[in-house]
């Protein structure tokens, strides 16, 4: 998976408001900037797997607290294998992480970075 930090590193297409300084310019700036084909089937794949809206509520619930398959199918009214299936994707993923406590496992969001990423697309698409 490509991280965003990685991203950054591209420079960002100018605004509608701003100018290219000409279309040769744009072009070769934006030729520069594509990432490879396998970084871009990563980031594309990894946007799937954001793009489940069951996926989306497991990690918003992860944003306040570490919990269990348990409180989560409770919280979204949703069976445990559901869950559970889902975690096994964010987890492959590098989403979410866990935690073995006794019998029990507790989920938490893996980093700081998919807040982030939540956070921005619910920003972008409330705009």
């Amino acid at each position: 998976m490509m991280s965003m930090s990685r991203l950054s590193q591209f420079k960002a297409a100018p605004t509608k408001h701003e100018s290219t300084g000409g279309s040769e310019k744009g072009l070769a700036g934006a030729a520069q900037a594509l990432a490879t084909e396998e970084a871009l089937h990563r980031l594309a794949d990894f946007f799937k797997i954001l793009g489940d809206p069951t996926r989306i509520r497991i990690l918003q619930a992860l944003f306040v607290s570490e919990l269990r398959v348990c409180d989560i199918a409770e919280l979204l009214r949703i069976g445990r294998s559901a869950v559970s299936h889902q975690l096994a994707i964010l987890r492959q993923a590098n989403l979410v992480t866990y935690r073995r406590a006794g019998k029990g496992v507790s989920y938490r969001l893996s980093d700081a970075h998919v807040t982030q990423i939540l956070d921005q697309g619910l920003a972008h698409t409330t705009e």
